[in-house]
């Protein structure tokens, strides 16, 4: 993944929280997710491959520079957790609705 060519495509906004997909050249790379408290933005960062500690800092100041500081939301600090793994899939209530539906029919 190179850091310089991630976008966040934003998937939802509520008063307090943000989730972005990062993209590469349409790729889907990761998700992150920012959650606003009264002073601290926690930040959720999942990359579905292995990266080196230095690109991982890169893509982090990535985020606060083009998110959180746009945000204008009053911060003491950005505390980030990340995960590394593979998407299996976004499950909904219209997928268990149709496998319900499924069901039925046999």
């Amino acid at each position: 993944m190179e850091v310089e060519a991630v976008q966040f495509e934003r998937q939802y906004r509520t008063p307090y929280s943000e989730g972005y997909l990062l993209t590469d050249n349409d790729n889907t790379v990761g998700r992150l997710e920012l959650h606003y408290a009264q002073t601290v933005v926690y930040c959720t960062l999942i990359v579905e491959e292995e990266m080196e500690e230095d690109d991982l800092l890169d893509l982090i100041q990535k985020a606060d520079d083009e998110l959180v500081t746009s945000a204008q939301v009053p911060r003491e600090d950005f505390v980030v957790t990340v995960y590394q793994g593979k998407d299996l899939g976004v499950y909904s209530d219209d997928y268990f609705a149709e496998d319900d539906e499924e069901e039925d029919q046999t």
